[in-house]
């Protein structure tokens, strides 16, 4: 139960620590659906971003190793030297 009590303050940071921060990226396969790099690792994924609202479409990887790598950031070949 909440507190009637509670600062406004307080419940929008607490509100804002819980919500996804914009720009976050994630791979689902192109029927929509997300799924464990074993299924279909070969098959093209949807690259969707969040902003703010709603998740919108980003690009195309073909494959889900491309896809991590962009979701993740990593460039170049990956290996931390």
């Amino acid at each position: 139960m909440e507190d009637p009590e509670e600062p406004l303050e307080l419940w929008a940071a607490c509100r804002d620590a819980l919500r996804r921060p914009v720009g976050e990226l994630r791979a689902v396969l192109l029927d929509g659906t997300e799924s464990p790099a074993h299924v279909r690792p070969a098959e093209p994924r949807l690259i969707l971003r969040w902003d703010g609202t709603e998740w919108v479409p980003e690009t195309i990887a073909p494959d889900y190793a491309t896809a991590q790598r962009i979701v993740h950031g990593i460039r170049g070949d990956g290996v931390m030297r």
